[in-house]
């Protein structure tokens, strides 16, 4: 992108969190891609393959988690600037069992703005139904994001 058009404030910071979320080596597992459309919100796409299921044939439990969890998080962070968000708590309610196909977590920032975050998240597979949904809470930690290796901000 060419200076004269490059990212700033806002956009700038929720750019560089899709360049964080993209540099995670836990994404080399998890292959997704994540998107935040604005301020609070946040989308992540991924496909639920074999290679995740549990023994009964649909995915374990550790994938929902994975995304919702990320989703949430996604959504609380994108309205920090300058802080790392951690998870501090996170519940989790499953609906229907993931299959193999395309999938998306929705999340959404809930409320908090200084120290403590609530955001939540859903799972909706390629059929467009709801497969679960979580809520978590997020506080900010000492980490700069300006300080971590995949944050470039514009």
């Amino acid at each position: 992108m060419p200076p004269d058009t490059a990212p700033t404030g806002e956009e700038a910071h929720l750019r560089s969190l899709e360049a964080l979320y993209a540099s995670a080596p836990i994404n080399r597992l998890f292959e997704s891609r994540l998107s935040l459309p604005e301020a609070g919100r946040s989308e992540i796409r991924f496909s639920v393959s074999p290679e995740a299921f549990h023994a009964a044939g649909a995915a374990h439990g550790t994938l929902y988690f994975k995304m919702l969890d990320d989703a949430a998080f996604y959504a609380a962070n994108s309205l920090v600037s300058d802080r790392f968000l951690l998870t501090t708590a996170f519940n989790l309610h499953f609906t229907k069992p993931m299959r193999a196909g395309e999938a998306r977590a929705e999340g959404r920032w809930i409320s908090g703005k200084r120290r403590v975050f609530v955001a939540e998240a859903r799972i909706v597979d390629f059929e467009g139904e709801e497969c679960a949904r979580g809520t978590g809470t997020f506080m900010r930690s000492h980490i700069a994001l300006s300080g971590l290796d995949g944050y470039r901000p514009g």
